[in-house]
């Protein structure tokens, strides 16, 4: 990966950078209310020798930056803490005096600063006075050298105690500041890494990373396709539709020299929107005016006959075992010429049935009498069924859904496929997330566009009796219709 891939991965997955963000805050935050008040009082001290010319002034010097640091120790001595614990007026012990001293020397000078920090800034500005008091003693004490009455060091208090007016702790803006800075890096890093392990087909470029076979299609997700899966009334001019239509189109082209008229529909594994996908084909290649079969042979999870509102009881299984004729369980849907054959009653062995000569005998006789046969299966990787009835179809089209389906387990379906030696017609990346643009373009310049209410033509009713006897017409009709197939359906059984 270049630095543009880490930076379409942490664009891609920029929720990953905003909850580290938020995360770091509400860290920074508690740590923040958590943390008691500290007050700090400073003294700075100037270390000095006695000298008699310049070469004794530059050798005192050198002698007192020297001494600096020692001193720095000196100041956070248990010694110094002893002392200082044993005046009175702060109520602190030495270990506790002790843990309140810091202190550093100024670089390159003679001054040494003390620091004492307390949660009480009166009893910090006690104890930084008797530091001051005790030190200056305690170090004139240890520079005197035994029979002589005066110290060759001396420390005088330059600066302070001066207790500054806010709290050194806690402290908000370098609190916040720092928590921003590591949820940018921790977000930024999490982003990166999923982009990495992730293994989920997301567009034609994984794809191509599996197998060489064209993607036929893109088909975004859609809300409404949990409640109606079918492209049926307003959804004829959504994008889904328009996706499936293209679909149509490319399958149509796909090997001209080989033209697919029996497809397999299938997928990798469960829950990728196959049969969905089988039954909208089947009505797109019917509304483009082809005569179309679409066959149930997923008899394992059977959902075409129950996205269709058709009775599935008695079908393709039947049919297989000897049990009824093809035209008895055929049944007509919409008002195109499509056929469906559902599944029938669920057999103990698929396998068998769809490896059978009774399907390719059946096949055979089908591609006579219809333009294209849609045949749904189950999934590649669980069951065998796809891939033996792939081999009785001119080819198979692989569901893939997006975000969900991975490259190993595509990889793997069109292992299943090359191992019966089963053409692979292509792909259909399956609930895509759609763009904005496409789907307000689709809604409002699509096929079956509505007019906007502004150009409407108003145009003279039909006479209500004619419109009735239509009406009574066509309900007739259906109802012939609807009673021949029950009447077919229980001379079958």
């Amino acid at each position: 990966m270049d630095l543009r891939d880490y930076l379409h991965a942490v664009r891609k997955r920029w929720w990953f950078v905003l909850l580290a963000v938020a995360a770091a805050a509400g860290v920074a935050a508690l740590v923040t209310a958590l943390t008691p008040a500290r007050y700090a009082t400073s003294t700075t001290f100037f270390v000095t020798t006695a000298n008699q010319g310049v070469a004794d002034a530059y050798q005192g010097e050198l002698f007192s930056q020297q001494r600096v640091k020692s001193y720095t120790d000196l100041l956070t001595s248990d010694r110094l803490a002893r002392a200082v614990a044993g005046r009175a007026g702060h109520g602190l012990s030495a270990a506790e005096v002790q843990s309140r001293i810091s202190a550093k020397a100024v670089p390159g000078t003679v001054l040494l600063r003390s620091t004492v920090t307390d949660r009480d800034g009166d009893r910090s500005r006690a104890v930084a006075d008797a530091v001051a008091s005790e030190f200056t003693a305690l170090v004139e004490e240890l520079e005197t050298p035994p029979g002589r009455s005066t110290s060759s060091v001396k420390v005088a208090v330059v600066s302070g105690p001066t207790l500054q007016s806010t709290p050194v702790a806690p402290r908000p803006v370098r609190n916040y500041t720092v928590a921003l800075l590591v949820g940018l890096v921790l977000g930024a890093a999490a982003a990166v890494l999923r982009d990495v392990l992730d293994t989920t087909v997301r567009g034609a470029d994984s794809l191509r990373e599996v197998t060489p076979a064209p993607l036929l299609g893109t088909i975004p997700f859609d809300a409404a396709a949990r409640q109606s899966p079918l492209i049926v009334a307003d959804q004829r001019r959504s994008v889904r539709a328009e996706a499936l239509r293209q679909l149509r189109t490319n399958l149509q082209f796909v090997d001209v020299d080989r033209a697919a008229r029996s497809i397999v529909v299938t997928s990798s594994v469960p829950d990728e929107g196959k049969s969905a996908t089988a039954a909208n084909l089947a009505i797109m290649f019917a509304e483009g005016g082809r005569r179309v079969l679409l066959v149930e042979a997923d008899m394992r999870r059977p959902r075409v006959a129950e996205y269709l509102g058709l009775e599935g009881a008695i079908g393709l299984s039947n049919v297989l075992a000897g049990h009824a004729e093809i035209d008895d369980v055929l049944q007509r849907w919409g008002k195109h010429d499509l056929w469906v054959l559902p599944s029938g009653a669920l057999p103990p062995n698929p396998s068998e049935l769809l490896g059978s000569q009774a399907l390719v005998d059946l096949l055979d006789r089908m591609r006579e009498r219809f333009d294209i046969v849609i045949i749904d299966t189950p999934p590649l990787l669980p069951v065998t069924d796809a891939a033996v009835a792939t081999v009785r179809a001119d080819g198979a089209l692989v569901v893939v859904r997006c975000g969900r389906t991975t490259r190993p387990q595509v990889a793997t379906a069109v292992r299943a496929l090359a191992a019966v030696d089963a053409r692979l017609l292509g792909f259909v990346l399956n609930m895509t997330p759609p763009t904005r643009n496409e789907d307000y373009y689709y809604q409002s310049h699509g096929p079956d566009a509505r007019p906007r209410l502004d150009r409407v033509e108003v145009t003279a009713a039909p006479p209500v009796a004619r419109s009735t006897e239509n009406a009574t017409e066509k309900v007739g009709n259906a109802a012939e219709k609807v009673g021949d197939v029950a009447e077919r359906v229980r001379s079958a059984r």
